[in-house]
């Protein structure tokens, strides 16, 4: 074999020695990365808490029945505007109305007793009484002159003894009469006093009888104790009620009372006077705002959940919102404006710190090739799609977003596509 032949194999075999070893080099790297990248951009930002909640009446007025009766006469009907004093409804009373008629007949007869009792007795008997005792006394002190008299005649021989007898005899009957009508009178008096005793008690009890009759044929008509709506009335004509049944229930509702139910991880970030927005399935396209009042101070448990209860007030100009029904309820707790943000879908948690992977690479453009650059960054306050960027990240730079294959820190990666709302972000910036 000649030189020239020998060089031009050497030649070969160390060309195809080098296409070995590239061929081998090429089979073993692994595939670049194809992800999609953001690139973040200002926005506002709203964190709102959603859950459900019950609307009440703020100062509802309850009415219940004070007797037990049958429920006679209904004035009005459920969702009717009413004013203080409209009647609402009558109870039969009809017993304790002719039992008050009777009473009251009672009541006038003590008094007139209790009167005449209190001037003495009554004034025919007294009169009486007071003459026959007079006229005795009378009597015993004439023939008492005459046995004085007689007694001088005596001396004097100009009347006799048999005269003096009979006058002195005269006397004693007089005496024995002024003291049976002075004992009489006595007792007349005492009788008087005992009668005044009893008819004031009499006059007493009768009175607290009058008194309970009226309150109850008074508690058989009932109205509105203030202007308001009915929004609740149980009960129909007929009706057997007893003592504390509800009769009705009233309220001004232009203004309610919406019991939001807010599960406990998030009762953290509520605060009093914080906007809120009520919805109702049955009117869809209506919403009514109020704002936050009253924050839980205790957790309860409601079915699978632990929630605090929130007191919202809210308007109700339209008196749409009726008292008892089921609501949404959406609190827009914390509000920024303008601030960069980024998808929550590209932020990573890792022991309480957030993470991101920066795509590193001077030109970004689709089907580029870069890098990832895990970095650590501060977030604010988030909503249901992005978090607001406190810290870690400038206007500009593009973040990856998760897909097929798991991003790790100095990973190769070609972008493939961008998310369009973030692009006509950044081109508006």
């Amino acid at each position: 074999m000649d030189r020239r032949l020998r060089n031009r194999i050497v030649i070969f075999l160390v060309l195809a020695a080098g296409v070995a070893f590239a061929l081998v080099r090429l089979s073993g790297r692994q595939p670049v990365a194809k992800i999609a990248a953001v690139t973040p951009v200002r926005e506002n930002v709203v964190s709102s808490i959603s859950s459900n909640g019950k609307v009440e009446p703020i100062a509802p007025f309850v009415v219940r029945a004070q007797l037990d009766t049958f429920v006679e006469k209904i004035s009005v009907v459920e969702g009717q505007g009413v004013k203080k004093g409209q009647l609402l409804l009558e109870l039969n009373v009809k017993d304790a109305a002719a039992q008050l008629a009777d009473a009251r007949s009672k009541l006038l007869r003590a008094e007139d007793d209790l009167g005449a009792a209190k001037a003495g007795g009554r004034s025919d008997e007294a009169a009486r009484t007071e003459g026959q005792l007079a006229a005795a006394v009378a009597l015993r002190e004439r023939l008492q002159r005459n046995h004085d008299a007689l007694e001088r005649l005596i001396a004097q021989q100009a009347a006799t003894k048999d005269e003096l007898a009979a006058n002195d005899l005269d006397l004693a009957k007089a005496e024995t009469q002024v003291k049976q009508l002075t004992a009489a009178k006595q007792q007349f008096e005492h009788g008087v006093k005992l009668d005044a005793n009893l008819s004031s008690l009499q006059v007493e009890q009768l009175r607290s009888q009058v008194a309970a009759l009226e309150e109850k044929v008074h508690d058989g008509r009932i109205v509105a104790p203030a202007d308001g709506t009915l929004y609740s009335m149980p009960v129909r004509r007929g009706d057997y009620v007893k003592v504390g049944d509800l009769l009705a229930e009233m309220a001004d509702l232009h203004k309610v009372r919406v019991r939001a139910f807010i599960d406990e991880p998030e009762l953290g970030g509520l605060e009093t006077g914080e906007p809120v927005r009520i919805s109702w399935d049955a009117l869809p396209n209506r919403a009514w705002m109020g704002k936050t009042q009253v924050i839980p101070k205790q957790v309860v448990a409601r079915g699978a959940r632990s929630v605090g209860e929130l007191l919202c007030e809210v308007n109700n100009d339209k008196l749409e919102l009726l008292p008892n029904i089921n609501v949404n309820v959406r609190i827009n707790s914390r509000e920024r404006i303008n601030v960069l943000t980024v998808p929550r879908g590209a932020v990573d948690a890792e022991g309480g710190r957030r993470f991101v992977f920066v795509v590193l690479r001077n030109a970004l453009g689709v089907g580029s090739k870069a890098t990832l650059q895990k970095r650590e960054i501060r977030v604010g306050i988030a909503d249901a799609t992005n978090y607001e960027v406190v810290s870690g990240l400038e206007e500009g730079e593009m973040v990856a977003l998760p897909g097929d294959v798991d991003l790790k820190d100095g990973m190769p990666v070609k972008i493939t596509n961008t998310d369009a709302s973030y692009v006509r972000g950044r081109s508006e910036s």
